[in-house]
């Protein structure tokens, strides 16, 4: 799957692939969270924007016989015009996920390339639509066939679903086969999310205080669609991470497949923060490991703690297999150790099947990102030695075609409509490579130009007198 974008903020062009793991690194403004931001706004919306066409006929056939069968073959051609319409759709309601004005994002463009081999019609299918007390719609198809069936479930009775909302449940049967396995649901954690976990408490007092304010009002109001408004001048992802913490009390309610599958990685998370995410009396606390305080607030909580927070209920609680998780710096108030620990985390949720996608400005992180794929590519003594020594697993190695990274900021790029290439914003793919692991140009030369200076000084000497 490849993103292209352009005149989006300071991101003047830009295209990326994504991998199991994807980094994009860079100074700052260099235009790193436009692009996370687009491409989480895309992949929580593309539903919206994405029709399918297929033949209006079969309507007709549901309707007046009660079956019919889409030769899903015939209409694959029809999936990357679906997906061009789509993107032109979501381009132009993009200002929306920056909350920001139209006139900022007017030339603004989201595309997507997703290749043909990656659209696979193998798999079974089953659906089936209902209303609130009966199935209605049944979708079916049998693995390594290409027939969708369909048939309408309430035989003599009056069809009273309009053409619209019939074509609206085809569409979402047809998307849910040829991009549901391509295009993944997602979490993310916006560098905000620090922010949304130590005001928790002023976020439900505002939100009870406006409930308690409509209630009064004695009108049939609306009241969630309105309290999302209350919000619209945040950023998607932010609004997202805010309603996300807030809403811990019936998250907690549910287990990610990390606590069968993977209980070790959880425990290994709760190791980095020294402690774990408790709800006691719709209280949401954290609970040290080493410590004489029995639970402490999220406000008399460390910094390290609550930045992770919204990543500790998502992986405790929600995460999936073929999901991805997007984080927005990771390494905020996270002491070198712990951004070291969390690459080795991100790296088993790759290898367990999660996709993970960061930006980033730590070396600590890529470094370890490196050990991780150097080490793989050992001899297999001499990787079995260094990883006793070293306290490391086997899941935690990375190979190098797992992995994509981008360098965001200036360079020479052939614009589109210019025939001489201009010095913008772009994304430069980064090396990564077996033997030294993940280029990232930008960080060495920061370290680099640091030790010149204080090699300069040492030769001056100091004066302690």
């Amino acid at each position: 799957m490849k993103i292209l974008l352009n005149d989006l903020g300071v991101l003047k062009v830009a295209d990326f692939e994504i991998g199991d793991l994807t980094i994009i690194c860079g100074k700052n403004n260099t235009g790193k969270t436009y692009a996370v931001y687009a491409f989480y706004g895309f992949l929580k919306l593309w539903r919206q924007f994405i029709k399918i066409k297929f033949d209006m006929r079969h309507i007709d056939l549901l309707m007046k016989q009660g079956s019919t069968r889409i030769d899903l073959q015939e209409i694959s051609e029809n999936v990357g015009v679906a997906i061009q319409n789509g993107c032109q759709g979501y381009s132009s309601i993009i200002h929306k996920v920056f909350a920001s004005r139209p006139e900022r994002f007017s030339g603004s463009q989201f595309k997507l390339e997703i290749a043909e081999s990656a659209i696979r019609l193998d798999r079974a299918f089953e659906k089936t639509f209902k209303s609130s007390t009966k199935d209605l719609i049944h979708f079916r198809k049998l693995s390594n066939e290409t027939i969708l069936e369909i048939s309408w479930l309430q035989e003599g009775e009056q069809k009273t679903i309009s053409v619209q909302v019939m074509q609206g449940m085809i569409n979402d049967a047809l998307l849910d086969l040829f991009l549901s396995p391509v295009l993944p649901s997602v979490f993310m954690a916006s560098a905000e999310r620090t922010g949304a976990a130590i005001f928790l408490r002023e976020l439900d007092f505002a939100r009870n205080r406006l409930l308690e304010q409509m209630g009064n009002m004695g009108k049939d109001l609306d009241v969630f669609e309105l309290m999302k408004k209350a919000y619209n001048s945040y950023p998607f992802p932010v609004t997202d991470n805010v309603d996300f913490t807030r809403d811990f009390e019936s998250i907690v309610k549910n287990d990610s497949f990390l606590v069968e599958k993977h209980p070790d990685l959880l425990a290994d998370f709760h190791a980095l923060i020294g402690g774990e995410y408790r709800v006691v009396s719709s209280e949401l606390y954290f609970i040290p490991q080493k410590s004489r305080a029995s639970r402490l607030t999220m406000n008399e909580s460390s910094s390290a703690v609550r930045s992770l927070l919204s990543i500790g209920l998502y992986l405790r609680h929600l995460a999936q297999p073929g999901e991805m998780l997007m984080v927005d710096e990771p390494e905020i108030n996270l002491h070198p150790e712990n951004q070291r620990l969390l690459a080795r985390l991100f790296a088993r949720l790759v290898n367990c099947g999660i996709k993970v996608f960061v930006t980033t400005h730590s070396d600590y992180l890529i470094k370890e990102l490196n050990t991780l794929i150097m080490m793989n590519y050992l001899e297999e003594s001499s990787r079995a030695l260094v990883m006793t020594k070293h306290d490391y697993r086997h899941d935690e190695l990375l190979s190098v075609d797992q992995i994509r990274v981008y360098n965001a900021g200036p360079a020479l790029t052939l614009l589109s409509g210019n025939s001489k290439r201009s010095r913008v914003n772009t994304f430069t793919a980064a090396d990564v490579s077996a033997m030294l692991g993940i280029e990232v140009k930008d960080f060495d030369e920061s370290i680099l130009k640091m030790n010149r200076i204080q090699e300069e000084i040492l030769e001056f000497g100091v004066d302690l007198a």
